[in-house]
C-alpha cells in the first residue's frame, strides 16, 4: 500500500507540474503525385509506397466559371486499370485513390487546386464573399463526391509573382478565402461525420507581400511552405535550390540570407505561425546549369554558366532517380560536393555540356532537414513529387525512405 501512495504522490506531482497539453498532432510526410504522371513517366497510384507517407496530395483540379473542375478527365476519372469495368461511375485516378485508402486506412487524400500554371483564376473567385462561397461550396461538393479527405489551395500567388496575374486586394481575400473554404468543410463534417483538412501551398521567401500568415493559420490545418526553387536556371549563376541555410561565400548573399530553409521557417514563426503548422517541402529534383566551364572554380558553386542543362523531362530539371543513376554509374564524371555550410549537395560535371552544375538534396541533405524540423517542433515534410523518386522505396538512398526512417 505504502508503495501504490509513493507511486500515486509522484503521478499528482507530474500531472500538476507538466499539465497535460493535449494530444500531440501527427506527423505528416505527404507527396504530391502529379496527375500526367500516369503518361510518359509511367507513374501509377498504386506505384506510391503507401506504408511510408501519411498523405496523398492530388495535382491538380483547375477552375472553371468559379467551380472546382477536373484538370484531365481521362486520367482522374475515366483511365481504365486492371479490375475496372465499363458500367462503374468512377474510374481513373480517383477510383485507385480510394482503393490505396481501403488498403491502407491510415492515408489520407487531399485535392490540390491550382499550382503554377492554373491559378490565374484565383483572384476573380476570391473577390466577394459571392464568389467565395460560390468557390468554396464546390470544392467541398467535389471533396465528397470524388472521396477526398480535403483541400491544398495551391494559389501562386496572391498579389502576383507567378505566372498568375494578381490584386493588391488579394492578400486579405486570400484569407477571406481560406475562411469560407473551412466553412464549408465544417458543413460537411456535419453532414458526414467527417473530419476534413485544408491546407496551403505556400511561398518560402517574401511571405508577406502574399499572405497574412498568423490569420490565415486560424482557418487551415498547416501551410505546405515550398521552401525550394530558390534558385535554378532562369538565373544565370549556380546556386543552391534548397539550402537549409545560407552560405556566406555567396555573391548574392543579401538576399540568400532569406533563400534557405531555416530563414523561411524562422519568418512564418515569427509571423505567428505555430510550428506544428508548418511542414517543410522537399524537392525530388535536381535543378542544372550548363556553359560553366571544364575548369570551373569552387566545383562549379557560385560560377557564371550560359543556359540550363539537359533535363529528365524538361531543361534544368532532373529528377533525383535520374541524378542518382548518373552519379552511380559515371562517378568520374559527375563529381558529388557538400555544402557543410548550407547543409545541401551538389554535382559538377566538367564534361558535359560545356561543364554542368546539378543541386539537388541527397540522403544526406534530407537528414539535416529532419534535424532541424525535429528541433523546432514543425509538423513534417511534404515533396514535390512522388515519380521523382527512387522506385524501390525500400532503397537506403531512396528520400520517401530517409524520410519515413529519420
Amino acid at each position: 500500500m505504502n508503495k501504490f501512495i509513493h507511486f500515486f504522490y509522484i503521478v499528482c506531482f507530474l500531472v500538476t507540474t507538466f499539465p497535460c497539453q493535449g494530444k500531440e498532432k501527427e506527423s505528416v510526410i505527404a507527396g504530391y503525385f502529379a496527375e500526367w504522371g500516369v503518361y510518359a513517366r509511367n507513374y501509377h497510384v498504386n506505384d506510391i509506397p503507401a506504408d511510408k507517407i501519411t498523405h496523398v496530395i492530388y495535382a491538380f483540379a483547375q477552375i472553371a466559371n468559379g467551380e472546382i473542375a477536373l484538370f484531365d478527365a481521362y486520367a482522374a476519372t475515366d483511365k481504365f486499370y486492371p479490375g475496372d469495368r465499363w458500367d462503374e461511375p468512377l474510374r481513373g485516378n480517383f477510383k485507385q485513390l480510394q482503393l490505396l485508402k481501403a488498403k491502407y486506412p491510415h492515408i489520407k487524400t487531399l485535392i490540390a487546386i491550382g499550382g503554377w500554371t492554373l491559378s490565374n483564376p484565383f483572384s476573380d473567385v476570391a473577390i466577394t464573399a459571392e464568389s467565395r462561397r460560390k468557390f468554396a461550396i464546390s470544392a467541398a461538393n467535389f471533396v465528397e463526391k470524388y472521396g477526398f479527405d480535403g483541400i491544398d489551395i495551391d494559389w501562386e500567388y496572391p498579389c502576383g509573382g507567378g505566372l498568375s496575374r494578381g490584386r493588391n486586394e488579394d492578400k486579405h481575400n486570400f484569407t477571406l478565402l481560406m475562411a469560407e473554404l473551412r466553412n464549408q468543410l465544417s458543413h460537411l463534417k456535419e453532414k458526414t461525420g467527417q473530419e476534413y483538412l485544408l491546407t496551403v501551398a505556400s511561398r518560402a521567401a517574401h511571405i508577406n507581400t502574399h499572405y497574412e500568415l498568423a490569420e490565415v493559420a486560424k482557418h487551415i490545418d498547416w501551410f505546405n511552405v515550398m521552401t525550394y526553387d530558390f534558385h535554378g536556371a532562369w538565373e544565370n549563376i549556380t546556386n543552391h535550390q534548397a539550402p537549409l541555410y545560407s552560405n556566406s561565400r555567396s555573391e548574392n548573399s543579401e538576399n540568400d540570407r532569406q533563400y534557405n530553409v531555416a530563414s523561411a521557417v524562422h519568418a512564418y514563426i515569427a509571423e505567428g505561425v505555430p510550428p506544428q503548422q508548418i511542414v517543410l517541402g522537399i524537392p525530388f529534383y535536381s535543378r542544372g546549369w550548363a556553359g560553366i566551364g571544364s575548369s570551373a572554380k569552387n566545383g562549379g558553386l557560385f560560377q557564371n554558366a550560359s543556359k540550363a542543362a539537359d533535363g529528365t523531362w524538361e531543361s534544368g530539371v532532373l529528377d533525383y532517380a535520374d541524378i542518382y543513376s548518373k552519379i552511380e554509374h559515371h562517378p568520374e564524371q559527375f563529381q558529388v560536393a557538400w555544402d557543410d555550410e548550407a547543409k545541401v549537395s551538389w554535382v559538377y560535371n566538367p564534361f558535359l555540356g560545356g561543364g554542368s552544375f546539378f543541386t539537388f538534396d541527397g540522403v544526406a541533405a534530407v537528414k539535416e532537414k529532419i534535424i532541424f524540423s525535429k528541433s523546432l517542433g514543425l509538423r513534417g515534410f511534404m515533396f514535390w513529387e512522388f515519380s521523382g523518386d527512387l522506385r524501390n522505396a525500400n532503397d537506403p538512398a531512396s528520400l520517401i525512405h530517409t524520410l519515413r526512417n529519420s
